[in-house]
């Protein structure tokens, strides 16, 4: 069977865009990994970067609605080549290329540059032979197999399915299972993927593809992206998903990703009442909102839920070493604390006392140097602290000479080409404020520091996430928290408390977490204070605290 989306009626007829989607797709199905699109401004000749084999190789398309490419394409080529320093190099046209642009090619073989060509029959070729869907390194875990037979028992019985997997357990390769085994018995049935963002709804797309055979098409449906017909798998944001309905579209199955979005009223709770005739179900890892709402009044008691301490006491999640710099209390505010109520926000101006990013450094580069094959994430205050960070990383040690800030003012060639180079370790540290809580296919790292404090359980969780996928010759994640709010101090000892009692039932693992204070004597105080973690860590600024007495301080 030959791939959909690499014939030459769907090249020809997706455009410039639809080449370089066809030619990523078609790099999953060929093993490579780390597939990143970098083409726009500044982007040396470039439109595709992956990885095979820790070989770092770049790809040029060239799309012709008629004639052939010229030399233009394979002197970007040459050009792109050096800027990456990729190993190998590939030109993709769907037609082919001209006389003189193959006299380059070989002029440049010729000095010992080697670019490849794949003209439209060598991609039909490649179509036909690679593999009908993407290699997989792994099987399914039971649980997620548990996972899948779940969702797929309360589709079938009550229309409607609800998954609760924390960041890092695999919530979307449990949902591209369900996607995939409705297409092995119905490969006519249409399919609808939606997210809040259109960032996040690329990724799922890309994300799918290794669940979907080379037969099905997808499509990306946003404000920028409108395909002409939607058969096969629709990934789309939520707005042009609610237009495409509005005017008559209809999937058998809708899966809403981040399903914590979904409120009582509004745009998704318009589109599934739109749908009710098609079978629903929503995946997240934080199903906690700030209104309250309870989203299983929409998708019904959880079919499957892992939180992010099973996930880890289990082994499927990377134990955490775990360390709240919270040094600078000042003790004389923990004498009046004492004695009068305080308002959280009071409490955290006149309890802690911040630390200077020198000294941050400092804590960091000694987590550094205990850490193999490091790669750290650091989450900062503000996008101005977040470079300004990067900058004093860079001078600070030779190691972080390259180290770099990310967020969301930056284009986004400039983020994948970043995030390339990170998982080549050719960029050892980025800085970000929030980038990386949803949307951003971010590589392993195994060194996390918080600068800033989130209010936010939600955003808590989905940023530890981030570096708990396990990983070879992982043996924990080294968490630095430079905490300057109770509410993170409970959210610690809460996670502490959940490990504790869930570790208990797997003792056989051969790492098990560590979440500890610095300084042993404010832990002590705060595991005395902080009794109900859980509540704590989520309110309010306004809410007013009485705590005991400590013994030993007064």
């Amino acid at each position: 069977m030959n791939a959909i989306f690499l014939s030459p009626a769907e090249l020809r007829d997706g455009g410039p865009a639809g080449l370089t989607k066809a030619l990523e797709r078609t790099l999953w199905h060929l093993g490579f990994h780390d597939v990143r699109v970098v083409d726009g401004a500044n982007d040396h000749g470039a439109d595709l970067l992956a990885v095979r084999n820790r070989e770092q190789w770049v790809f040029q398309s060239k799309w012709k609605a008629h004639g052939m490419a010229d030399h233009a394409g394979v002197d970007d080529l040459e050009r792109a080549r050096t800027h990456y320093r990729a190993d190998k190099a590939v030109l993709a046209t769907n037609t082919n290329i001209t006389a003189p642009a193959e006299a380059r090619r070989r002029a440049l073989a010729d000095v010992g540059v080697d670019i490849a060509l794949w003209h439209g029959a060598t991609l039909a070729a490649i179509g036909e032979r690679m593999p009908e869907r993407v290699p997989s390194p792994y099987k399914l875990r039971r649980y997620q197999t548990e996972a899948v037979e779940a969702i797929e028992r309360d589709l079938a019985a009550d229309g409607s399915a609800l998954l609760v997997l924390a960041t890092g357990l695999g919530k979307t390769v449990v949902g591209g299972e369900v996607i995939s085994n409705l297409l092995k018995s119905r490969p006519q049935a249409k399919v609808l993927v939606v997210a809040h963002m259109r960032d996040l709804v690329e990724q799922l797309e890309k994300a799918l593809w290794r669940h979907i055979p080379k037969t099905v098409p997808t499509r990306l449906l946003t404000g920028d992206s409108k395909p002409r017909d939607l058969a096969g798998v629709v990934v789309a944001t939520v707005e042009s998903a609610l237009t495409a309905t509005r005017n008559g579209y209809r999937p058998d199955l809708i899966m809403i990703d981040e399903t914590h979005h979904v409120a009582e009223t509004g745009r998704f709770a318009e589109l599934l009442d739109l749908c009710s005739a098609a079978a629903q179900f929503g995946v997240t890892a934080t199903p906690w909102r700030g209104d309250k709402f309870d989203i299983t009044a929409r998708f019904g008691y959880p079919s499957f839920t892992m939180g992010i301490a099973e996930g880890m006491a289990a082994g499927f999640l990377s134990a955490v070493d775990y360390r709240l710099y919270a040094d600078g209390v000042d003790w004389d505010a923990v004498k009046e604390i004492s004695r009068h109520g305080y308002s959280i926000k009071d409490l955290n101006r006149h309890l802690f006392l911040p630390q200077r990013d020198e000294e941050i450094v400092e804590h960091l580069r000694v987590a550094w140097r205990e850490t193999t094959e490091p790669r750290a994430i650091v989450f900062c205050q503000t996008i101005e602290h977040a470079e300004h960070m990067a900058e004093l990383l860079s001078v600070s040690d030779p190691q972080w000479v390259n180290a770099s800030y990310l967020h969301s003012g930056l284009p986004k060639r400039h983020r994948n080409v970043l995030l390339n180079e990170f998982r080549l370790g050719r960029v050892p540290v980025i800085t970000c404020v929030d980038v990386f809580n949803e949307g951003v296919d971010v590589p392993d790292v195994n060194l996390i520091a918080f600068l800033r404090v989130t209010h936010s359980r939600r955003i808590f969780v989905q940023q530890l996430g981030r570096g708990l996928r396990l990983s070879p010759g992982k043996k924990a994640l080294k968490v630095l928290d430079f905490v300057t709010d109770i509410r993170r101090a409970a959210a610690a000892l809460n996670l502490r408390r959940t490990l504790e009692a869930t570790e208990a039932e797997h003792l056989e693992l051969p790492h098990t977490s560590r979440i500890e204070f610095q300084d042993e004597t404010v832990g002590s105080l705060m595991d005395m204070w902080i009794q109900d973690a859980a509540d704590l860590e989520t309110a309010a600024d306004e809410v007013r605290l009485q705590f005991p007495m400590p013994k030993g301080i007064l």
